[in-house]
């Protein structure tokens, strides 16, 4: 049997689970893949948590909020998605740690199944943090003509537009006086914090600005329909949902743990029909 597992903050809801069992038994794997939810935020708990999966034999584990920034701290060998996001969700155990970013890849997988090869235009991305900065650069590779990037962490959001500037890719912090302007502007409307989650409910941009843009994408996935993807999708825009990331990051994932190859075609509908997973937006 393989133990994989997923660190962190609030995931009781995650279906992380359920993919990564499925696809092992597609694979012939028995696969048993558990949740662990530190009990505080801190380096120190995320760092605990690790050692005790470590120690109990595991294959290796996803990271999710708040602690895809601090694994990298404990990875020796790390992808080039890493290195260029400055964040990790994926981590495989061996004699090191390995690192990967499969938001990163995942997030382009999502992004081109929906919207084909056209380009992203000029995005306004809420949250800098782990997953908003595997988004971003994600988002360079996606003909993005300009990042604005918007955090309440108003330092954060400078050092990740900084970061994307010294990659060639355009962007630049924006304030909360300019964040509706900056919404109506956009080609593209990304959400990358944890507003919309089942435990922090709501819109992260008032509805009045949703309209004009071309597609929105939230990474929130519990629940499937945020009131983000919602608002969007009342005023037409194409959707690149959560889901979208959460089940080609998560394929990706598994490649990297199980060192093979998945076909999405084989796994997306028999899991979704597995888990009566039901979406207008998906």
């Amino acid at each position: 049997m393989v133990h994989l597992g997923l660190i962190g903050r609030s995931i009781a809801q995650s279906r992380a689970p359920a993919l990564h069992e499925m696809l092992g038994e597609l694979h012939g794997v028995e696969v048993r893949y558990q949740l662990h939810d530190p009990e505080e935020d801190s380096p120190e708990a995320f760092v605990r948590t690790l050692e005790q999966m470590r120690s109990a034999g595991y294959r290796g584990c996803n990271v999710t909020y708040p602690f895809k920034q601090v694994a990298i701290a404990h990875a020796q060998e790390m992808n080039s998605a890493v290195k260029r996001v400055g964040s990790s969700n994926t981590l495989r155990f061996g004699d090191s740690i390995y690192a990967g970013n499969t938001d990163y890849t995942g997030f382009i997988r999502g992004y081109r199944g929906r919207m084909g090869s056209e380009e992203a235009g000029c995005v306004l991305l809420l949250g800098a943090g782990g997953v908003g900065r595997a988004v971003a650069f994600a988002l360079g590779e996606l003909g993005a003509s300009e990042v604005l990037v918007f955090d309440l962490d108003t330092k954060g959001a400078d050092s990740l537009a900084r970061a994307l500037e010294n990659e060639g890719i355009k962007a630049r912090a924006i304030s909360a006086q300019e964040l509706p302007d900056a919404a109506r502007s956009a080609t593209g409307l990304v959400n990358c914090t944890p507003v919309g989650h089942y435990k922090s409910p709501g819109n992260p941009l008032p509805e009045s600005v949703f309209g004009g843009q071309r597609w929105a994408f939230d990474a929130v996935y519990t629940p499937l329909d945020t009131e983000f993807l919602l608002a969007a999708h009342k005023q037409g825009l194409k959707i690149v949902s959560g889901f979208d990331l959460f089940f080609f990051q998560g394929i990706d994932a598994y490649e990297i743990f199980m060192d093979t190859r998945v076909d999405p075609a084989k796994v997306l509908e028999p899991f979704k029909k597995r888990f009566d997973i039901v979406s207008d937006l998906i």
